[in-house]
């Protein structure tokens, strides 16, 4: 039997409950030969269970730990153990379409590509509605007088824009930017630039990840025929929770964010970074807090109510990331 030449390496994203949809996806989706290692980051006990179960019935290596883990934590212990030319990080959350990783390895040979990333939909109705095809990011300077400041820029092609509408726009391309919700990677690139960088928690490891490799001169390709969907809750299990919370705390997030610009020599007042702070939690408010505001509510906006649920919620965070004692 032929070896195959791509490892996916799959990893909590921020919930588990998706779990056995995404595996089941990828095993009924994918003709293309993989290897395949999976990172189950503290999960609860019936998809431990579950996994326990796929990984003998299934022969892919499964690494647990009985705590969380931050995404490149994650990447890392099953980047460790890759031994192919390629690697796909993929998270848990993920709905792959037929064909996905044939399309995303064509584009790799034929390209020489550093990064591919495939077309990322989002949404409970799969591909709908487009979350990421391709996009920009890079540092500039910006001067002013005798003073020069640096800069990061970012922006997404099509985000949010339904699929059928703009599918014939759609073409194979140059990136600058990609996303680990899915993407493939010459396994090579990692003797140049190392580990993927754990002192980024919870945000901007993919920017930090694309900025890297295109420093080296590495390059990154779209490939609009490789599709995925990323499947975000709600529905949360209760289980979910715990790790949601934590994933998307302040905590994580004022370390990642303060991490990376250091990394990237950007001042804390920099447009880009102060609009991340100005978002801190957003996820969870997304996820959990505006439904509650909107059910409390009736559907309509509460100018008192909001502020008084979003401290308590800041203050629930802050105390629940203080009882958790990560082992990073």
């Amino acid at each position: 039997m032929t070896k195959p030449q791509v490892t996916l390496v799959v990893s909590p994203h921020e919930r588990f409950s998706y779990t056995r949809s995404s595996l089941e996806s990828i095993y009924e989706n994918t003709n293309y030969p993989f290897s395949l290692i999976y990172v189950d980051g503290g999960s609860p006990s019936n998809i431990k269970q579950y996994l326990r179960s796929q990984a003998q019935k299934r022969e892919f290596k499964l690494i647990r730990t009985e705590h969380y883990l931050c995404s490149n934590q994650a990447r890392n212990l099953g980047l460790r153990q890759v031994e192919t030319e390629y690697v796909v990080f993929i998270n848990n959350d993920i709905h792959v379409a037929p064909g996905w990783l044939e399309n995303l390895m064509q584009c790799a040979q034929q390209t020489e590509a550093t990064i591919i990333s495939p077309l990322i939909c989002i949404g409970n109705n799969l591909q709908q509605k487009i979350h990421l095809a391709s996009g920009e990011t890079w540092i500039y300077l910006q001067v002013k007088g005798d003073k020069i400041k640096r800069n990061l820029y970012e922006q997404y092609h099509f985000i949010n824009c339904p699929l059928a509408e703009v599918k014939t726009q759609l073409q194979r391309q140059q990136s600058k930017l990609a996303q680990f919700h899915c993407l493939l990677v010459r396994n090579t690139i990692f003797d140049k630039i190392g580990f993927l960088d754990e002192g980024l928690l919870s945000t901007r490891e993919g920017i930090d990840f694309c900025l890297s490799i295109t420093q080296l001169g590495g390059t990154i390709y779209f490939e609009p025929t490789a599709v995925v969907n990323y499947v975000p809750g709600p529905p949360f299990h209760l289980s979910d929770i715990p790790y949601f919370m934590l994933r998307w705390s302040d905590a994580w997030e004022i370390a990642s964010l303060k991490h990376f610009a250091a990394k990237w020599n950007l001042k804390q007042d920099q447009g880009y970074i102060k609009q991340l702070y100005q978002d801190l939690g957003e996820r969870r408010h997304q996820a959990f807090l505006h439904p509650l505001l909107n059910n409390l509510s009736f559907g309509r906006r509460n100018s008192w109510l909001e502020p008084i649920l979003l401290s308590a919620e800041r203050q629930l965070n802050h105390y629940f990331t203080k009882c958790y004692s990560n082992p990073i």
